[in-house]
């Protein structure tokens, strides 16, 4: 293999507690550098099913253990991640391309995310009131669902598998779980630390393959309960289709095209930053990426001028390198998407102010690399400023207000993340509730979710659930109301009420 990373050449299913081998694989490119760094399992529909069997049979043994109990499996996943974080990261930007800086935040997220969850088991709390009638007693409590299916990005396959695997599992249920095929060295090394941590068998399946056959099987299968998809707006439609029409329960989270609005009492060094991070950071492969500076007419060449400057500093490359700062584009596909995107944006009549072009010679020959890029006089119906471009490219739009900044944030179809950057108090609590996005910040950038409040958007980003946070337990359980009479007679609600 193409390195030592990697203890293996062929990766495998993980169903009922078994490794099982594929038939069909396909090979996991590193994108700095071209190299096959793993085979990945192109697994069928018979392997999900195969799975969900397993899981069933587990879920059943699994909910009936005390959440408590369940949690501990979660402590000592976190452990175990902890303790190998540093080999974690390398993995990850090894199939990824992210920057080693970035990857070991990821990392962290994860170990945040399991001891955080691992929390729940001593929560998860219900509510009792009052019933409406003498000596009768009501709650209601959280109850697992049953088995459910993940399907997850590679564009962070730590973190977002962890927002999603934690909470189903700490619930009681059962998980298939359907990474991205770019990245499955991550899903291969959770899975082994659920095993080293003690998980029972079937309880978390790993089935590797496309969106075509594991992806649509999982959203087809009449067992698999709920379906939470990270992913393209055009997918996750797909999917809430088909399980709107077999009542699944089904959780969203899409597309972003975030904001920064730069105010001019704004600290134009700080804005300058936050937009440097926010929009090159991943190489913009992100969904909460800047994409758009709305930023007020009588700052915009002071701030722009900050923005090159800075961007002189960011060291293109491979992510294994701790001074590069921007790593690789993940396929040729997402090269392709960005340059078309280039070419809209010149076309449209906005202003290339930097950037624009892939790299391709010396130490970037053999990756897939693209400098980080700047448009300028943007205006807020060009499709640069509407669509998702999912690349290390951020288009300036100038804006003569806050109500006018306001407005062009909220006219996209997205709402993600918005951020905005000033000194007015007033602007800040009108911003907060007056941008349509699901995160917003202040003074700072618009990348950086923390794992104990909810992440997901408003509008095109989602369809109203959230994960992480204690609300990511709404997606894997469901709400059971108690009534205990202990009268000794027949009570009849509102009926027998006097």
């Amino acid at each position: 293999m193409a390195n030592a990373l990697v203890d293996k050449e062929v990766l495998m299913n993980h169903i009922n507690g078994q490794w099982v081998k594929p038939e069909e694989t396909r090979d996991v490119i590193n994108p700095a550098n071209g190299e096959v760094v793993v085979k990945v399992p192109l697994s069928t529909k018979e392997d999900v099913d195969q799975a969900v069997q397993a899981a069933k049979q587990a879920q059943k043994k699994w909910a009936l253990e005390p959440a408590p109990q369940r949690a501990e499996i979660l402590y000592e996943v976190g452990r175990i991640m902890k303790e190998r974080k540093e080999h974690l990261s390398k993995l990850l930007t090894l199939e990824n391309g992210k920057v080693l800086e970035e990857a070991r935040g990821e990392v962290q997220e994860g170990i945040d995310m399991a001891f955080y969850m691992a929390g729940e088991g001593r929560r998860m709390f219900g509510q009792t009131t009052n019933a409406e009638l003498k000596d009768k007693f009501a709650m209601s409590v959280r109850a697992p669902i049953g088995v459910v299916g993940l399907i997850t990005p590679w564009n962070f396959p730590i973190a977002i598998a962890t927002w999603k695997s934690f909470p189903a599992i700490v619930a009681g249920n059962a998980v298939i779980w359907k990474p991205a095929t770019e990245t499955p060295i991550m899903a291969n090394e959770l899975m082994k630390i659920f095993e080293e941590a003690g998980l029972p068998k079937g309880v978390v399946n790993v089935v590797f393959g496309t969106g075509g056959s594991v992806g649509d099987a999982m959203v087809h299968h009449p067992a698999i309960k709920v379906i939470s998809f990270t992913g393209s707006n055009e997918t996750g439609s797909n999917i809430a289709a088909e399980c709107g029409r077999q009542l699944k329960k089904v959780s969203l989270e899409m597309g972003g095209k975030n904001a920064v609005i730069v105010m001019d009492d704004a600290d134009l060094d700080l804005a300058a930053e936050g937009v440097i991070w926010s929009a090159f950071g991943t190489s913009g492969q992100r969904c909460t990426a800047c994409s758009r500076v709305i930023v007020h007419e009588n700052v915009k060449e002071e701030l722009e001028s900050k923005v090159l400057q800075k961007m002189k500093g960011l060291k293109i490359g491979d992510g294994l390198n701790e001074d590069v700062k921007v790593g690789p584009i993940i396929n040729q596909a997402g090269m392709d998407k960005i340059k078309k995107y280039i070419q809209i944006g010149q076309e449209e009549g906005a202003k290339l102010l930097a950037g624009g072009k892939e790299l391709t010679g010396g130490d970037h020959a053999n990756g897939l690399y693209f400098e980080p890029t700047v448009f300028t006089d943007a205006t807020m119906d060009m499709r640069i400023a509407q669509e998702e471009i999912f690349g290390p490219v951020v288009s300036f739009i100038p804006v003569a207000s806050f109500e006018e900044a306001i407005d062009v944030n909220n006219r996209v179809e997205f709402g993600l993340s918005s951020s905005i950057f000033t000194r007015d108090v007033n602007q800040v609590y009108r911003a907060q509730r007056d941008l349509d996005t699901g995160i917003v910040y202040v003074n700072a950038g618009t990348t950086g979710a923390e794992i104990h409040l909810p992440f997901g958007g408003t509008k095109g980003t989602g369809n109203g659930h959230r994960d992480s946070g204690v609300q990511a337990l709404d997606v894997f359980t469901e709400w059971k109301a108690v009534y205990v009479d202990y009268s000794g007679k027949l009570q009849r609600a509102q009926i027998d009420v006097e």
